[in-house]
């Protein structure tokens, strides 16, 4: 627990800086693209286009998570990384197999393709630099 002079440890120092900046592009591009579909054609595709909200709302946590550092920030980033990378697999492999289940891409179809595979990859990435950030703390 943190007294009101202790500061949290930073995640966002060095690659963690990068991770915050491709999560922040993924809200803006998640939540205005989730806003504009709801918002004009939500009877088209509600599945994608919900699924693109949460992707986006779930962007934003780990971003939140990452600037605000600390150790309770850490481990909940790392629950939302793994939730979703668990999410853009799911999705990934649906969107593949059933076509038909997604009239319209979400931003985890075909494991992230319309977004250059970074919701596959940023994950993966946020899960390793957590895990550093525990290690070089614990040293």
């Amino acid at each position: 627990m943190t007294t009101a002079q202790e500061k949290p440890a930073r995640l966002i120092s060095g690659p963690g800086m990068l991770l915050v900046w491709f999560y922040g592009v993924m809200v803006v591009g998640a939540v205005s693209r989730s806003a504009y579909q709801i918002a004009t054609d939500f009877h088209r595709a509600p599945l994608a286009y919900s699924l693109s909200a949460v992707a986006g709302v779930v962007y934003g946590f780990i971003t939140y998570t990452l600037v605000r550092g600390g150790e309770t920030a850490r481990r909940a980033a790392m629950v939302c990384c793994a939730a979703e990378l668990a999410g853009v697999l799911i999705v990934g492999t649906w969107t593949l197999v059933d076509r038909s289940a997604f009239p319209d891409a979400t931003v985890w179809s075909d494991y992230g393709m319309g977004y250059v595979f970074i919701p596959v990859l940023l994950p993966l990435s946020a899960l390793y630099w957590l895990r550093k950030a525990r290690e070089q703390r614990d040293v």
